[in-house]
């Protein structure tokens, strides 16, 4: 149930996701000090971190990695089937379409960037939890241009067997889904970055898809074999 902002006597209730300790600690104590928020827990990135957060009870869940929470076998996903009415506010986000839209797929509902003021990181967490979607202006379009491009891409991979990846593909797949960038997959694989991008263009002509995290995301519902 969405919280109201109006009424002074309702508090928000936040658990903190960090890895970095000294993040984690600055961010609990200057929530702390804000009207209308309550720390219930602050925690690292484990693999029993969702049995944590549940404890808990919190109304907002706050987290700082996208990679962290994506790799943490689907925690989002586990969170919000275990806690529906759970908002999820990811905060010190970059500016990246794709991430965002990967990370709307998973339900997350409050997107904030890493120049955002403490002020806008509080205001997010009140927003989301009475009920209401923040984003970043410059990233709104994308869930607009997302839509109507879904709408003429997925009719055509539905006609297909299947995806037919490579082992190879297989891999960048699975670690575009978990956040990375281009870069940062060529890093992992040890890859020149030009030979990632030409590996995801070839991906992309074959599933039919619009951009990278659709790609991804086709490929693992689709359950792509391997060439």
């Amino acid at each position: 149930m969405a919280l109201s902002r109006c009424d002074p006597l309702v508090s928000v209730a936040v658990f903190l996701l960090a890895e970095n300790r000294l993040l984690r600690e600055a961010l609990i104590r200057l929530l702390s000090k804000k009207d209308g928020i309550r720390i219930v827990g602050g925690a690292a990135y484990s693999p029993h971190v969702l049995q944590q957060i549940l404890a808990a009870e919190p109304n907002i869940v706050v987290l700082d990695s996208v990679s962290k929470a994506l790799s943490q076998d689907g925690l989002i996903r586990r969170l919000l089937l275990a806690k529906p009415e759970v908002g999820v506010v990811m905060v010190g986000m970059d500016a990246d379409e794709s991430v965002f839209l990967r990370l709307v797929r998973e339900g997350v509902l409050g997107y904030v960037l890493t120049d955002a003021s403490a002020a806008e990181v509080c205001n997010a967490i009140r927003d989301v939890a009475a009920g209401e979607a923040v984003c970043p202006r410059s990233l709104s379009v994308s869930l607009f241009r997302f839509v109507a491009q879904a709408q003429m891409s997925l009719p055509t991979v539905g006609l297909r067997k299947s995806l037919d990846f490579s082992p190879r593909q297989q891999q960048l797949a699975q670690l575009i889904r978990e956040g990375l960038s281009n870069k940062d997959v060529a890093v992992r694989l040890n890859l020149s970055e030009q030979t990632v991008k030409n590996h995801v263009h070839r991906m992309l002509r074959k599933v039919g898809a619009v951009d990278r995290m659709t790609m991804a995301e086709l490929a693992r519902s689709d359950g792509a074999s391997v060439a």
